[in-house]
């Protein structure tokens, strides 16, 4: 991985990798543009593709930065508060829903993170985002279990998102569209 300083793009993090069949360019949500190319391309040829998309990049840094002054904000005082509801919370519900659902898991951590609300890694540990409980409770219960059913398959592959609809009783774009109007808060 390098960072190319670009005059008019700004810092750009190119990675080469064989993994990559074409030239890839994406934006953190920090606004950071990181551009993946594969072996056989030049360094130079990636970055003509990452000029040529000025404008897309242009328009994605500026929902992002009114995505940022919309989103809210939270206090140490409630951070606290969240992480004893989580606590609570959190552990009895997971097993219920795993228990009628005929998931297993093997462990469930409760995080701070910021990006996303949960994750299962592959030896199916789940982590939540304490933030979860900032969401109703239907929701809380639909992100508990997409992340149960990545213990059954590590991916976001058809059979996954099958399971998944079939948990929610065939809801699982609907309960998607809602989870999308909320944002994780930034600390003030």
């Amino acid at each position: 991985m390098t960072i190319v300083n670009h005059p008019v793009l700004g810092d750009i993090e190119c990675v080469r990798s064989w993994r990559s069949r074409s030239i890839r360019l994406t934006m953190r949500s920090d606004g950071r543009l990181r551009l993946s190319y594969p072996l056989f391309t030049s360094r130079s040829r990636a970055i003509a593709f990452a000029e040529s998309r000025r404008d897309w990049i242009e328009r994605t840094r500026q929902r992002l930065a009114e995505r940022v002054a919309t989103m809210p904000t939270i206090n140490a005082t409630d951070i606290a508060r969240l992480r004893r509801e989580a606590r609570a919370y959190l552990p009895a519900t997971i097993e219920r829903l795993a228990r009628d659902y005929g998931f297993t898991y093997s462990a469930l951590r409760i995080s701070s993170a910021h990006t996303r609300w949960g994750s299962c890694s592959g030896k199916n540990s789940i982590s939540l985002s304490l933030y979860i409980m900032l969401l109703p409770e239907h929701l809380r219960e639909f992100i508990i279990l997409h992340e149960l059913c990545h213990t059954r398959h590590h991916n976001h592959s058809a059979a996954f998102h099958a399971l998944l609809d079939r948990c929610v009783g065939g809801n699982e774009k609907q309960l998607n569209r809602e989870l999308r109007r909320y944002r994780i808060p930034r600390e003030e």
